[in-house]
Order: C-alpha cells, then sequence, then structure tokens
C-alpha cells in the first residue's frame, strides 16, 4: 500500500513541473508554439539568465500573454508575426540546447553593478558560416523600448540562413546610451572574432526605426564619441524606417526602406537617400506605398523579400 502511495504522488509531482523535457530524439525540449505563453518562454531552461531579454523589458507581461499576442507588447510596430517570432525563438532553443551560446554579456558584471540599466543589455547570436562576415542589428523604436523579436531577430536569423554571422543587440533605449551600446557590441565581437567565428572585413550596421540611428551615429560622430575603439567604418548601414535626416562625409554607402503609410518619417527618410546620394555616398531606397512603419521583414505584405535587396547592396560594396 505504502508503495502505491509512493508512485501516486511521485506520478503527481512529476506532472506538475514544467514541461521542459525532451520531445525528439534530437534531444531538444518541446517546441514553442504561436500558443505558448510568453513567460513560459522566458523561463524556459535553454535561456537562463537572459530570457527575459527575448521580449520588451519595458513593460510588464501578463501571465496570460501567449506569443501570438505579443502585439500588446510592441505598441507602434506592425505587420507583427508570431509563426516567425515561434520559429525563431525554437531556432534560439534548439542551439542552446546543442550547447551553443546564443546570448553574450557585453558588460562585465562591476560595470552592471555600476550602472543596473546595462545589466538589461546583450546579443544574441545568430550563427552563419564558420568565418563569415558579420552584421549588428538594432530594433526601435522611438528611444521608448528594445523589440527585437520583431525587428531585430528575423532580419537577423534571415542573414544567417544566408551564412553571415548575425547579431542582434538589446541595448539602453536612449540616443546616447543607444550608442555606447553599440559601439561597446562592435568592440566585443572584434575583440572576440575567433571565438565567435567571424570575418570582420566589410561588417555592416543594421537599425529599425531609433535603431537606424545608432548605425547612423556610430558612423557620422566615429566610435570614439561614445567610449568605443576605431575599428573602421563599416561597409554599409541598412536602415529601415528611420527619422534620421542629416547627412556628412563621414557617413556610409546606405540602404533605406520605407512604408508608405508611414507617419513618422515621410519626408526625412525620402530626403536623406537624396541627399546621400548628392554627396557622392551611394544610398537606395525601397519604398512600399500600403505599408506602415516597424512593418519588420514585412512578411505578408508587399515589402517582404526586402532583405534580399538589403543583403545585395551590402556584397556589391564588399571589398573583392
Amino acid at each position: 500500500m505504502k508503495r502505491w502511495i509512493a508512485l501516486l504522488l511521485m506520478t503527481a509531482l512529476l506532472l506538475s513541473l514544467p514541461v521542459f523535457a525532451a520531445a525528439a530524439e534530437d534531444g531538444h525540449s518541446a517546441p514553442f508554439t504561436v500558443d505558448t505563453k510568453i513567460h513560459a518562454v522566458i523561463d524556459h531552461p535553454a535561456f537562463a539568465g537572459f530570457g527575459r531579454l527575448l521580449f520588451p523589458t519595458a513593460f510588464e507581461i501578463p501571465e496570460r500573454l501567449p506569443v501570438k499576442e505579443m502585439y500588446e507588447i510592441l505598441p507602434a510596430y506592425h505587420s507583427i508575426n508570431p509563426e516567425n517570432a515561434a520559429e525563431i525563438l525554437n531556432y534560439l532553443k534548439d542551439q542552446a540546447e546543442d550547447g551553443k551560446q546564443v546570448f553574450y554579456d557585453i558588460y562585465t558584471d562591476e560595470e552592471k553593478a555600476a550602472d543596473p540599466a546595462k545589466a538589461d543589455t546583450g546579443l544574441f547570436f545568430f550563427r552563419g558560416e564558420e568565418g563569415g562576415k558579420f552584421a549588428l542589428l538594432s530594433s526601435g523604436i522611438a528611444f521608448r523600448y528594445v523589440g527585437s523579436i520583431h525587428d531585430s531577430f528575423p532580419q537577423a536569423y534571415e542573414l544567417s540562413k544566408r551564412g553571415y554571422n548575425a547579431f542582434a543587440l538589446v541595448f539602453r533605449p536612449g540616443k546616447v546610451s543607444g550608442c555606447e551600446d553599440t559601439a561597446r557590441a562592435i568592440d566585443f565581437i572584434f575583440a572576440h572574432a575567433d571565438e565567435l567565428g567571424v570575418n570582420t572585413a566589410d561588417y555592416s550596421i543594421w537599425g529599425g526605426s531609433s535603431g537606424a540611428h545608432y548605425a547612423v551615429w556610430y558612423c557620422e560622430q566615429g566610435a570614439g564619441a561614445f567610449g568605443g575603439q576605431d575599428h573602421g567604418k563599416p561597409a554599409v548601414v541598412v536602415t529601415q524606417y528611420t527619422a534620421s535626416y542629416e547627412v556628412t562625409p563621414n557617413d556610409v554607402p546606405t540602404y533605406a526602406n520605407l512604408g508608405g503609410r508611414d507617419v513618422y518619417c515621410q519626408a526625412n527618410a525620402k530626403s536623406r537617400v537624396a541627399d546621400l546620394n548628392a554627396i557622392g555616398i551611394e544610398a537606395e531606397l525601397d519604398y512600399f506605398p500600403d505599408c506602415w512603419h516597424g512593418f519588420g521583414l514585412g512578411l505578408g505584405t508587399e515589402a517582404e523579400g526586402w532583405i534580399d535587396n538589403a543583403v545585395a547592396f551590402w556584397e556589391r560594396h564588399m571589398a573583392a
């Protein structure tokens, strides 16, 4: 009798534990779906210590919220695609469960203790080919929060599929702090290039909305202005739906895109591309009349496929 009671108690205990057990012969735990609660993703053992940074930390995420309703914590973004987000989260989970590091701190524990905001920074690594060139990507929006799950993870994931090593930066929102984190991230990648297996030649910087400002300012003002080291300018900058308007001789070749229904960036984005070309810096604009601000990859919209144009632009500006 005691034996049966013990077995029943053990069964009840096992059933009460989170379901993170391996569900396939490859050793990976059960995949996330659009119905998975966001907190279950954040708390997954594969993301121990950094799971909170997969989603915006500026907002309290309701316990009830599933991935398919993540639009609630991504204000001002459009064309949000939960299925794509679930695929990316599974990629990161599977990479981690295969023993590959997917997240890197860019600040030391001492630096984070001195400035607690630096605890919410870091790099998510989307691996491409060993020795492949790298891109650094930052999201927006409006210097208010970090929307990587929609506005840098998807682009980074697509770049990795093309053999490029892509790093999605989780930064401190702010006009200065975001640039400081950009400079620190590039310092980190250059310092650990051999360990990461990346080629630092012809690197690129990508950004959406306010994230595009960081890319532009890093080039225009130089890494030293933000506490970074001089690693040379990127081969290109890729900007999406940005209100950045300034142009200087320090700028680099720029690919840009913009939605016709973007109420924030119309004049600036178009005029900046024209102004860059006017001073002899090649700039290219993809314009999508029916897209709104913050369309990300643009999956399911007329903008879908823009990343192929951006990659082609980057490749044209790589050294022979």
